[in-house]
């Protein structure tokens, strides 16, 4: 809720109830606390009727799969998207927006554990990487065609297998970098037929027109139903090391939200 408002702010009002983007690095601006200061063009109205906790859950995950599958307009109906590490927030996001679009999202996981979890959220497959070969399971679900688009948060010696996966003409989208080993220019020695490229959600988030688009594309998801971020656990602020190390234990699905009671 806006507590406060700088000089010259005219679209917020005290009361209002908001939730933040993520167009500033965390080193800018502190968000663990009781009261925060946000810069206003970092602020969006939160819909009434939207709890507080699927609102923290939505932003950084939904913005940034959103830039990455919608806004360049690349990926089509029917097209299959491989989606790695898919039971993170992002993944999540990736599998919603993709079935949004029309297309086939095709989820990866290191742990069976997580398999039936990412299909009860909207997978139409999943390939679990420690026990099968990912691009004969893509070849198997594509017919042999190969996916449109890989969306990868790993990065590191694991896209050359990636490649393999993508269809010609294709797309390899690395957004992070799970995997610090370096990531080599995947396949190089064959000239694989695809595009690969980094990606960042401030390419949409500094960007005043992109954002926009991407606030709207979102917004309108919430009140369709077409966007419902996944919570994993919520935890209280007081317990905020036990959140962060239940995290690195990386056994969530989906987004781990701090509650600030009041």
């Amino acid at each position: 809720m806006v507590e406060a408002v700088g000089d010259g702010v005219s679209r917020l009002a005290v009361g209002d109830p908001v939730s933040v983007l993520p167009t500033f690095l965390q080193t800018e601006y502190g968000t663990y606390g009781d009261s925060v200061l946000m810069p206003a063009d970092a602020v969006v109205a939160r819909p009434a009727d939207l709890a507080p906790e699927k609102a923290a859950a939505v932003w950084m995950a939904y913005l940034t799969a959103y830039g990455a599958l919608v806004e360049p307009g690349r990926v089509r109906p029917r097209d299959h998207v491989l989606i790695t590490a898919a039971s993170g927030s992002v993944g999540l996001a990736a599998v919603q927006t993709s079935l949004r679009i029309g297309a086939v999202p095709i989820a990866t996981t290191r742990s069976a554990g997580k398999k039936a979890r990412l299909l009860e959220a909207g997978a139409a497959h999943v390939i679990v990487t420690d026990e099968e070969d990912v691009p004969d399971r893509v070849e198997e679900i594509t017919g042999g065609e190969g996916v449109a688009t890989a969306l990868d948060p790993v990065a590191g010696p694991g896209v050359d297998t990636l490649a393999e996966a993508i269809s010609p003409g294709g797309e390899l989208l690395v957004y992070g970098a799970l995997d610090p080993r370096p990531t080599p220019l995947p396949n190089a020695q064959s000239f694989p037929a695809l595009s690969t490229r980094t990606y960042a959600v401030f390419e949409i988030t500094t960007d005043p027109a992109r954002l926009a688009r991407g606030v709207a594309y979102v917004d309108s998801g919430l009140a369709g139903g077409m966007v419902d971020p996944v919570i994993d656990t919520t935890f209280d602020l007081a317990d905020i090391a036990d959140a962060h190390r239940y995290m690195e234990g990386n056994s969530q699905i989906g987004k781990i939200v701090v509650h600030v009671p009041h």
